[in-house]
Formats: structure tokens, C-alpha cells, sequence
């Protein structure tokens, strides 16, 4: 497991969205200060657009202080078991729930302000009974952490010929900019890097959809680096034979990402 860095309150939040995917629903997600809030609606050092209203510790050995019950206690334990106990202890200092069936923002993770090295985890149980909707949520938002290493940026540079991550420039071989310049660089019409506009991903979507998961993936290229590595995952092997597949392939030949399917699909028994 490589060493995670991210030196930026960052937000990143999980919306819904009218776009089925995989499990009939738009579980999408986002990281600000990279290509864009990917939140719709809170920016850069909000916390989403429901309140947490239980808080708890994560210990060093992976453990809750206090310990959470019902519903948070079971989607803390599928967050663990996506993002494996390992990550946990090592990366997660703080999980936050609240539940509000209002809110259209289903979980978000943001930098713990205390060390900016390491990542809180909130989440709405509002929305904790739909087993696979839960499970293609916490599968996005790994996505992003797992892209933000500390061998993805450059904190000493000052000017980006790539993206500012909001703590130095994506390095041009990191996983997130190599798909961003395969995938997006040869529109000409794509949205900016940092769009975060429903209406231009939507309209863009609309121009080139069958080069992607969902309207929300359309967002940006940190979007839909997250959007694409949730339905690999989750969806049975398909055709390599299109622009979809294509980015499906790119994660094959990455071991963190094809490993991290692999595990994540025999842990939840989707084969």
C-alpha cells in the first residue's frame, strides 16, 4: 500500500444523481482542490450539505472511540472492508455520521484539519439501508483516495503544467494525470478541469455518452477517473472494445486498482 499525502482541507462528497448506473442509481463523488469540488454543492473546506451529528475517533489500531451502534456501525464496517483495516488505521483518523433523508449528499470525505496527512469519513445513514447503493458510494470515494499518493504530487512546485492539487502539482506520471491525458485531452469540447457545473457535465455527457458510466463522470476528469473505477469494480467483466472498456483496461494494468477490485469483489461475494 503506497503512502497517502494530501496536505488540503479537501471535500469530497457523494451526491445523487438522475443517472442510473450499475445499481440503478448516480453514487458519485469528488475531490476539491483537484479538478473541482465534485460536490454540486459545498466548496473547498465545507463538509457537505448534511450535518454530522456523531463524531468518533479513529485509534491508531483502526478502532472507534467511542464505539458506534445500529447503522453507523455497519457502514463504518463496509467502509473497513472496502478500504481494507490496513488503510484504515494507517490513513483515517475520524468518521462522522448524520442522517438526513433531505440531503441529496450521501458520504464525503474531507482532510483532518488537525493533520492534513489524513482523511476523515462522514457519512449520511439516511441512506444506509440500500446495501448497493452504500457499497458503490464507499467503493467511489476510495477511488479518490487511492489517487492521491504520495508519489502523484509534487509539493515543491509552484506552476503546473498538469492540475494544482491544492498542496502542489499532479505529477505527470501519477495515475490521475496519465488518465486525465488519455481520456480527456483530446476533446475539444470537454469542460474545464476544475468544472463542477451539473448543466455543462450533463450537456457534455450528452455529446459523448457512450464514452461514459454516468452523466456525473462527465463532470471532470477526477470524477470520472472515480465514477469508471467504482462500476470496474462493481459490474461483471465486459468488453474492452470501447471507450468505457478502454478505461476499464487502464486499471487492469494497475495493480493497486485491478488487485483492489479483485478484493473488493470476493470480500462482498460478487463473483
Amino acid at each position: 500500500m503506497r503512502s497517502r499525502w494530501i496536505a488540503l482541507l479537501t471535500v469530497s462528497a457523494v451526491v445523487l444523481v438522475g443517472v442510473l448506473v450499475w445499481v440503478g442509481i448516480g453514487a458519485v463523488a469528488g475531490t476539491s482542490g483537484l479538478f473541482g469540488t465534485g460536490t454540486r454543492q459545498p466548496s473547498v473546506g465545507s463538509t457537505g450539505d448534511f450535518t454530522p451529528t456523531e463524531t468518533y475517533a479513529v485509534l491508531p489500531d483502526g478502532t472507534l472511540d467511542p464505539e458506534p451502534e445500529g447503522r453507523a456501525r455497519e457502514v463504518w464496517d463496509d467502509f473497513v472492508r472496502v478500504a481494507t483495516p490496513e488503510f484504515v488505521a494507517s490513513d483515517i483518523t475520524g468518521y462522522h455520521t448524520g442522517d438526513d433523508p433531505d440531503s441529496d449528499t450521501l458520504a464525503y470525505v474531507t482532510s483532518d484539519e488537525n493533520d492534513p496527512t489524513k482523511w476523515v469519513f462522514a457519512a449520511n445513514l439516511a441512506y444506509a439501508d440500500d446495501a448497493d447503493l452504500l457499497l458503490s458510494t464507499l467503493v467511489h470515494e476510495y477511488a479518490h483516495l487511492l489517487s492521491l499518493g504520495l508519489d502523484d504530487v509534487d509539493p515543491a512546485a509552484e506552476q503546473c503544467d498538469t492540475e494544482w492539487s491544492g498542496a502542489g502539482c499532479l505529477l505527470p506520471d501519477s495515475d490521475l494525470e496519465r488518465f486525465a491525458e488519455r481520456f480527456w485531452a483530446a476533446y475539444d469540447d470537454a469542460p474545464a478541469r476544475d468544472n463542477v457545473d451539473a448543466d455543462i457535465a450533463w450537456e457534455f455527457y450528452q455529446a459523448h455518452e457512450s464514452g461514459f458510466v454516468s452523466d456525473y463522470a462527465a463532470t471532470n476528469a477526477s470524477e470520472d477517473f472515480a465514477e469508471t473505477f467504482a462500476t470496474y469494480v462493481l459490474e461483471p467483466d465486459g468488453s474492452r472494445d470501447s471507450v468505457i472498456g478502454e478505461k476499464y483496461a487502464f486499471f487492469d494494468a494497475l495493480p493497486e486498482y485491478a488487485d483492489a477490485r479483485q478484493r473488493i469483489r470476493a470480500e462482498f461475494g460478487l463473483d
